[in-house]
């Protein structure tokens, strides 16, 4: 199979330290071409210790790629690092899974169902991020983020938090694309983003695409996959959120509980 990889491309460094990007078959996210984001200023956003990304989505509880963890029930081996953009800040808060719940329909990156909520073992006192409310908010220019490689190929992924604006890319445009490659777009489950030399890359997977709403920043989907980073013909592939709303509202609530 083409080698896939999600589409922020953001070198970054975990808490412990560098972590290298590893060059696996499973896609993986960063932000290519992003700038770094400033202290505070996107408090929901979280890292992941496999080398993902996600959002805090309630006190306990982090939405992010189903492909990022491991099936529905017990998990105590995620640990989470939130509240700081600078993964070696002081500051930073950490906390340990507890439980995961994955969407059942989940087989791979490619096949749509690509998310996952993550209970936590303590409550994080830091702001939540609200879903969209609806697919109106699908199209136009929304803001991806992460911590992976800022390039394809890259070594490492990165300490800081990048982020970047890009335009939705239509569906049928996206997946013509794809369908060249031998890569089925699941239309009803996906958004499409990106613009020259700016993507999501490997270690950005589970991370958000956000935009501005009416009460502040809403998150419209997760860092999915792609081919390869910030390549022209190939915009990178996001879980639509709105596709899935009920069902990981839901999923929120039992954690919740």
């Amino acid at each position: 199979m083409v080698r896939i990889v999600t589409l922020l491309a953001v070198v970054v460094a975990l808490a412990a330290g560098d972590v290298p990007a590893h060059a696996t078959g499973r896609p993986t996210l960063e932000v290519v071409g992003g700038a770094v984001a400033k202290s505070g200023e996107f408090p929901w956003a979280v890292r992941l210790s496999m080398g993902c990304g996600g959002t805090l989505t309630a006190p306990r509880v982090v939405l992010t790629a189903g492909h990022c963890v491991g099936p529905t029930g017990p998990n105590t081996k995620i640990l989470v690092t939130a509240g700081v953009t600078d993964l070696k800040a002081r500051n930073a808060l950490t906390a340990r899974s507890v439980e995961v719940i994955r969407a059942p329909g989940f087989t791979t990156e490619t096949r749509g169902d690509d998310w996952a909520v993550v209970k936590l073992d303590r409550v994080l006192r830091l702001p939540a991020i609200g879903l969209v409310p609806d697919a109106s908010g699908d199209q136009g220019q929304v803001t991806v983020m992460g911590w992976g490689q800022t390039r394809e190929g890259a070594l490492r992924q990165e300490r800081r938090l990048h982020y970047a604006t890009v335009p939705t890319i239509p569906d049928d445009t996206c997946a013509k694309a794809y369908l060249a490659a031998k890569v089925t777009l699941v239309k009803e489950d996906s958004i499409c983003a990106g613009r020259h030399g700016v993507d999501t890359c490997q270690g950005d997977s589970g991370g958000p695409m956000v935009r501005r709403g009416r009460s502040g920043w809403e998150q419209v989907g997760i860092v999915s996959w792609g081919l390869g980073c910030a390549r022209d013909a190939y915009p990178g592939v996001y879980t639509q959120i709105s596709r899935f709303r009920t069902a990981i509202l839901a999923a929120i609530a039992k954690l919740s509980s």
